[in-house]
């Protein structure tokens, strides 16, 4: 595996000390993104960029998530800037 990367010119993504644990978010998105939106191989990069967009917009605007009440992250974060909102400078 490293060294198809190597020989491609690609740097593998590891985190400091190889710690599983530190990466756990970035994975869990990319599954999410794997398992749920990306069901079939797009044609081109600008394909799969728009497909990309398209999948986070649905995930942060219309996909209700347990671990908020239901909500999505979106009117989450909505509600949380309307409580605390950050001090203008």
């Amino acid at each position: 595996y490293q060294s198809q990367l190597i020989t491609k010119g690609w740097r593998a993504s590891m985190t400091d000390g190889y710690d599983c644990y530190q990466n756990a978010l970035a994975e869990r998105v990319n599954g999410i993104l794997k398992q749920e939106f990306l069901r079939y191989r797009c044609k081109n990069k600008a394909e799969l960029l728009s497909l990309v967009k398209e999948s986070i917009d649905i995930y942060n605007k219309l996909r209700p998530h347990l671990s908020l009440g239901m909500q999505t992250p979106n009117e989450v974060h909505e509600k949380a800037s309307r409580q605390y909102p950050l001090a203008l400078t």
